[in-house]
């Protein structure tokens, strides 16, 4: 069984873990401005944990296509004092978005435990630093370009063969500067540098980056391609984004999902689990009703 180590703890995929996202920011995609303040941050967190949150993904810079950078004094001022609070009032390991190595130590000596970095530990050279020194666990997700060019003309030879070969590549170069295999997630990075037919083609192909040894974390949620298809709004994106998390839970090809939603999310992964592993009896039960009739 795959497991993740983080700090003081290892996480085990008995059943695909929930993370759920919560944005200090103004202008992130889907709940810019929701959750903009310390106390609406924090209070959402619990929220979240409330309802059945795995990981607390907390975030002080959007990624959105075109989003604006933000200084990291910025960025610092925004979720520190989340990070804090949430450490505190959870037992729940707390995952932060950022690429910024200042950023990360900080809120990894403030009580977080994951580092999840869009540039895969490359947009800050002492980020690799940070995870190896303070043994968090890391998320290394592909993205082409930036947030301010990702979406201006995104082109792949094979969009799932080039993300493997990149994967493998930063997951090869990370262990070698010492931070431990056991501490590495990857994310395929859906809706970074991809076009909509890039996005269905990576979750319709999910089951070959297991072949990267390692957990995977899927961030679909409330995402562009799901409009795309649906046509709905990012405020009607659910049932969407539960049928894509429910398509990667059944083939067994992601082991965190990443969501806003996390209620009905948790749902789904329980239900998936739950048939999944009644599946091989179901089919005995089958074969042997066939035999005596």
């Amino acid at each position: 069984m795959l497991q993740w180590r983080l700090r003081d703890r290892t996480l085990c995929f008995e059943r695909a873990l929930v993370m759920g996202i919560v944005n200090v920011t103004p202008d992130s995609f889907s709940d810019g401005g929701q959750f903009a303040t310390s106390d609406l941050a924090i209070a959402h967190g619990l929220k979240l944990a409330e309802e059945g949150a795995d990981i607390l993904d907390i975030g002080g810079e959007s990624t959105r296509p075109g989003a604006t950078p933000v200084p990291a004094a910025e960025e610092l001022g925004r979720i520190v004092p989340v990070v804090t609070a949430l450490a505190k009032q959870t037992g729940l390991p707390l995952s932060i978005d950022t690429y910024k190595a200042q950023v990360a130590r900080a809120c990894l000596d403030a009580g977080a435990h994951i580092i999840n970095d869009v540039t895969a530990l490359t947009g800050d050279a002492r980020m690799t630093d940070v995870a190896r020194d303070t043994g968090a666990g890391v998320v290394l997700m592909h993205m082409q370009g930036t947030p301010q060019t990702m979406q201006l003309d995104p082109k792949y030879e094979d969009v799932v063969n080039d993300i493997l070969r990149y994967l493998k590549d930063r997951l090869d170069a990370t262990v070698a500067q010492g931070i431990a295999w056991e501490n590495l997630t990857v994310d395929p990075g859906v809706g970074f540098g991809k076009t909509h037919q890039h996005n269905i083609e990576i979750v319709a192909r999910l089951e070959e980056f297991q072949a990267l040894g390692r957990p995977l974390c899927l961030g679909v949620s409330r995402k562009g391609f799901i409009g795309k298809i649906t046509g709905k709004t990012l405020d009607q994106r659910l049932a969407g984004s539960l049928a894509v998390a429910s398509f990667a839970l059944a083939r067994n090809a992601a082991q965190i999902l990443r969501v806003h939603d996390v209620a009905q999310t948790r749902d789904a992964v329980l239900m998936c689990a739950a048939l999944r592993s009644s599946t091989p009896q179901l089919h005995a039960d089958n074969a042997d009703e066939r035999q005596m009739t």
